[in-house]
C-alpha cells in the first residue's frame, strides 16, 4: 500500500492588498485543484503550514515552520486567504504550503 498524504499542496501568492498598500498580516493561498469558490468551502478553518530551511540550526534541525488558518475565500477562482502565526516574508512567495485536511488537536498547541 502507497503512502497517504494527509495535506493538500498549496502556492503563496502574496499579501493580501491594494493598488498601492499591502496588509501582510493576510496571505494569498492558492489549493491545489480547488478552482471555485464553492470549493474553498472545505479549506475553511483548516491548519496551513510554511515548511522551510534556515542555515542555522535550532535544536537539532535546520528546518522552521511557520503555523496559519484559512480564513476566508478571495474571489470566485478558488484563492484563500490565510493568517499566519507572524506574517510571512516576501522572499516566500511562489513557495508551497501543506494545507491540512483535518484539523487535529495536536495543531492546536502551536497557538494559532
Amino acid at each position: 500500500m502507497g503512502s497517504t498524504r494527509l495535506y493538500s499542496k498549496g502556492r503563496i501568492l502574496g499579501h493580501k492588498r491594494g493598488k498601492r498598500n499591502t496588509r501582510p498580516n493576510t496571505t494569498l493561498v492558492q489549493v491545489e485543484g480547488v478552482t471555485t469558490k464553492q470549493d474553498t468551502q472545505f479549506y475553511l478553518g483548516k491548519r496551513v503550514a510554511y515548511v522551510y530551511k534556515a542555515k542555522t540550526e535550532v535544536r537539532g534541525s535546520k528546518t522552521r515552520v511557520i503555523w496559519g488558518r484559512i480564513t476566508r475565500p478571495h474571489g470566485n477562482s478558488g484563492v484563500v486567504k490565510a493568517k499566519f502565526r507572524s506574517n510571512i516574508p516576501p522572499h516566500s512567495f511562489g513557495a508551497t504550503v501543506r494545507v491540512d485536511h483535518h484539523p487535529y488537536a495536536a495543531c492546536d498547541t502551536y497557538g494559532t
